[in-house]
């Protein structure tokens, strides 16, 4: 039976599994500042089951839906939010009353906030980052993947080219530099993507070359 001031249409996000993280892996931490990859994520999400008006006012809301139905998928979105963010950052925007577009824009200001500080940061990190601090190849290229992603949190996008070459510069003088080399030195860089493939090859040989 349909309560009164409802929709008799039953949404598509009232179907989505309580789990959230099983559409969104990633748990959004102030520390490893995932915020640009789980932007990504939950818009996905969100325009998948039709409610992305609930963090995007640039969507417009639907024209068919009562206040009561809006105002639960509205706590839909919230729980979506919720069940994808630090312990830490939930303490911090939680508040009784908010709307998911609230919350949204709560999370959007502690990641932008002081952009040309953190902007500085990242770049150092990801400046510094050496593949000796990573028990292999593909290690190393996930974790530089993950700094070069986090700049765009504050305006500041890094270019897949600089990636490659920072990939590349980053194994001068360790075992992959003749690899290294050989990519840095095509007449036009490669993808990262390739650049990573050549060096896990080679990873993957010299693996083989030492077995008994």
């Amino acid at each position: 039976m349909v309560k009164e001031g409802e929709s008799s249409v039953f949404h598509p996000a009232l179907g989505v599994s309580n789990n959230i993280k099983n559409a969104i892996p990633l748990i959004l931490d102030r520390e490893k500042v995932q915020y640009s990859n789980w932007v990504e994520l939950l818009e996905c999400h969100a325009h998948a089951f039709d409610v992305l008006d609930h963090i995007d006012p640039k969507t417009p809301r639907p024209t068919d839906l009562s206040d009561t139905m809006w105002k639960r998928l509205d706590s839909v979105v919230k729980n979506w939010i919720y069940g994808t963010i630090s312990t830490h950052l939930l303490e911090t925007i939680l508040c009784k009353g908010d709307t998911a577009q609230q919350v949204w824009d709560k999370l959007k200001e502690i990641f932008q906030d002081n952009k040309t500080t953190r902007a500085d940061y990242l770049e150092n990190q990801f400046n510094q980052l050496h593949p000796s601090k990573f028990s292999d190849i593909s290690s190393y290229c996930r974790e530089l993947k993950n700094l070069k992603d986090q700049p765009a949190n504050v305006d500041q996008p890094v270019l897949e080219q600089k990636l490659v070459i920072r990939l590349v510069s980053g194994l001068v003088n360790t075992d992959f530099d003749t690899v290294a080399a050989m990519i840095q030195q095509t007449t036009s860089l490669p993808s990262f993507e390739t650049a990573r493939s050549r060096l896990l090859l080679e990873e993957s040989r010299r693996a083989n070359d030492s077995s008994p």
